[in-house]
């Protein structure tokens, strides 16, 4: 090969250009070893050996015949340079590496024209366009804020033009899959179910001084906020409490244990109201801060949950009592508290029935889940949940994680890793109404998931203890109690899970069997084949991998809105499939359809099962369930009934900025008559405000029908 031939000493110095013209028309300093980075890159996709020596011959010889064959060329256009290149390669018989050169090139012109996207991006950004909030109805607009979108869409273009495999990004941007937080790619991790316990009990440092254990229920609450804060930090994704009522109830003084019954002295009666206040005030702050405490530079509260409910001694009784009070009374002037998300834990033998210790506790959750939406309800009796116990906790969201190959199975101390999900439609519409070819199609993107989730885990094992300080360094994680600063967090992560999701399953349905899985039978047992094949795969990653995949009902928050686009761009408007600005989130049925409440979640329970990273349900009333408990309670027995893992109820709360008036309001408020209405409403598990909402979910919020009970 006459590589071996050319002129490795050659002296550029001397011999070679100086200056080239750049396309845009600059006049720079000639670098050779940009040629030479872009030959090796090449070289090394085609399997090469030695592709830094070929990349350096190739770059003197590419030198040599600009200055000897194009004497003309004394300050050469770098399309003039990358003509040689390719010249140079075939003629020395590389002609697979020209070519794999030549998509480089091809790549690089396009990644440029990207770059200038982002310019746009940034531009946008500034001026306080919507395209900054399209994927988070938590981030709002002030100055951090915007700092933070810049820089997610610069990284997101740097992962996507310099870091992702060619095919990964393509699939990416194309639209069958999707790399959810892409800014965030190789920095950290998704989320985590913090071990309060352990960190109330030790103590912690936020890296200004340590935080000694608190004595006190006051004191305890205040840090368990500036723990998920510190948390939050140093993740993307949210912040959950397990049991928030177990790891709190040992800072309640200890005397209220000895104060129950009818019996007490007036001095020990208020010694008990006295302590039961502290609580409360406890818990009114806890909501206060979670709502007003921000995070990541300021740009947005923590995104936190709380699970709770099961504990029967005493105090932790008093803490999820007092807790749900606090949270019924609501902030300052009464207002919806956004956060925390609450998840209320319904277990037979501790609250789901009558005679259960507990059922009292279920009551008043239900008061006010009937007013505020918020608890939401998680079912430890379901097949999925029910061999854990109650260990099994959930994030608003709809995260879930308990099964870990590592270690013990517990949610405590873990959190996902990072998620990938699927357009199911778009598959669909590539199969043309063939399943057999749908099915084919799912496993080649499935396959580009793995690859993808395997890669990004090889990038996060570069991370160090160091580069997540808080939920490394002061041991959250599990694993993590024993590396250094220095050392990778694979010994860590590695007890969290990588997850595949999905969604717009109702829409691949339609375009499958022309129904979809609430109006037939068929498409039932078909979408139960795809969703537990997804699953089956995940489960295979987790034993050929040694690593915890599960599957995932996606939230989809800015997803739902970008795979419509895209699809709408590429097949045209299609109805009942790209004629909205929303696919249906994972395997809902869609939200338009008119369905009673119980057929659905009878329909929509066998799915949670088969998504061990993640499910929920959701049912639509027209009006707040305050003052009708029971409905609820049935609700929750059919859903328990139907196998349901997590679910809550959803209906319109509005809220007068102006006045504080609660209720049901059209366009002005009944009491002042103010314009500034808070539509609070339920998006992809957690509360937000309606104009917070993505374009995609705004156009979902539109067209969601209420259900009846039966």
């Amino acid at each position: 090969m006459a590589v071996y031939n050319l002129r490795p000493d050659f002296d550029w110095d001397s011999e070679g250009i100086k200056e080239v013209r750049k396309r845009d028309g600059r006049i720079v300093a000639f670098d050779a070893t940009k040629i030479t980075k872009a030959i090796a890159k090449a070289a090394e996709q085609d399997g090469l050996s030695r592709p830094q020596e070929i990349a350096l011959l190739m770059t003197s010889e590419v030198i040599r015949v600009i200055g000897t064959d194009f004497p003309q060329f004394t300050t050469p256009h770098v399309e003039n340079i990358q003509d040689v290149v390719i010249k140079v390669l075939k003629e020395n018989d590389l002609g697979s590496l020209a070519d794999t050169y030549l998509t480089y090139r091809e790549n690089r012109t396009k990644s440029r024209a990207e770059a200038s996207n982002l310019l746009k991006q940034i531009g946008a950004i500034i001026k306080e366009s919507p395209i900054g909030i399209e994927g988070n109805a938590n981030v709002g607009h002030n100055f951090s804020a915007k700092l933070l979108q810049i820089a997610s869409a610069a990284s997101k273009w740097y992962y996507e033009n310099e870091l992702l495999p060619t095919d990964i990004a393509k699939a990416h941007k194309e639209g069958y899959i999707h790399i959810h937080d892409l800014d965030s790619y190789g920095k950290t991790l998704n989320c985590m179910q913090i071990p309060l316990d352990k960190l109330l009990k030790n103590g912690f440092s936020t890296g200004y001084g340590f935080i000694r254990p608190p004595k006190r229920i006051g004191s305890a609450a205040a840090l368990m906020c500036i723990i998920m804060q510190s948390s939050q930090n140093d993740m993307y994704g949210g912040q959950s409490i397990p049991w928030m009522d177990k790891s709190l109830a040992k800072f309640v003084d200890q005397r209220y244990d000895d104060l129950l019954g009818s019996d007490l002295t007036d001095e020990e009666t208020q010694l008990k109201a006295s302590i039961t206040r502290e609580v409360y005030q406890a818990m009114e702050a806890t909501i206060h801060n979670l709502n007003t405490m921000h995070s990541r530079a300021g740009s947005q509260v923590p995104f936190s949950s709380v699970n709770l409910g099961t504990d029967l001694t005493p105090r932790g009784r008093l803490i999820t009592e007092q807790f749900l009070k606090a949270f019924y009374a609501g902030l300052g002037r009464g207002e919806t508290p956004i956060f925390p998300n609450v998840v209320f834990r319904l277990k037979t033998g501790v609250n789901f029935n009558p005679e259960d210790p507990n059922y009292d506790l279920y009551q008043l959750a239900l008061k006010v889940a009937g007013r505020r939406m918020n608890p939401t309800f998680s079912f430890m009796d379901s097949s999925m949940n029910k061999p854990f116990g109650d260990k099994t906790s959930y994030m608003g969201c709809r995260s879930r994680l308990i099964d870990n190959i590592y270690g013990e199975s517990t949610s405590e101390a873990r959190g996902s890793i990072a998620p990938v999900s699927i357009n199911l439609p778009k598959l669909a519409l590539e199969s043309e109404g063939s399943t057999e070819t749908f099915f084919e199609k799912l496993d080649q993107t499935l396959a580009l998931c793995k690859k993808q989730l395997l890669h990004r885990v090889e990038v996060l094992k570069q991370r160090t203890v160091s580069d997540i300080p808080f939920v490394m360094g002061e041991h959250l994680y599990m694993g993590s109690d024993d590396l250094s600063p220095n050392q990778s967090i694979w010994e860590a992560m590695k007890h969290g899970s990588i997850n595949i999701g999905f969604i717009g399953l109702a829409e691949a349905l339609i375009l499958l069997t022309g129904k979809h899985h609430g109006e037939s039978d068929i498409s039932q047992e078909l979408g139960l084949a795809i969703v537990s094949h997804i699953r089956a795969y995940c489960d295979d990653i987790t034993d050929k991998e040694k690593l915890n995949c599960t599957c995932y009902a996606t939230p989809a928050e800015g997803l739902s809105g970008r795979f419509i686009a895209l699809d709408k761009k590429e097949f045209g408007t299609i109805p009942q499939i790209t004629d909205k600005d929303y696919y249906t989130n994972s395997f809902h049925i869609p939200v338009n359809y008119q369905i009673s409440a119980f057929n659905k979640i009878a329909l929509e329970g066998p799915y949670h099962k088969y998504c061990n990273a993640g499910h929920i349900s959701y049912v639509e009333v027209e009006s707040p369930l305050e003052n009708n408990p029971k409905a609820l309670e049935s609700l929750h027995r059919k859903m328990a009934a139907s196998d349901m893992g997590y679910a809550g109820v959803n209906f319109p709360i509005d809220e007068c900025v102006d006045c504080a008036y609660s209720g049901i309001v059209d366009n002005e408020c009944p009491v002042c008559g103010s314009t500034r209405i808070n539509r609070v409403r339920r998006v992809t598990g957690y509360l937000s405000y309606l104009h917070r909402f993505t374009t995609g979910k705004k156009a979902e919020y539109q067209n969601r029908q209420p259900h009846k009970k039966a």
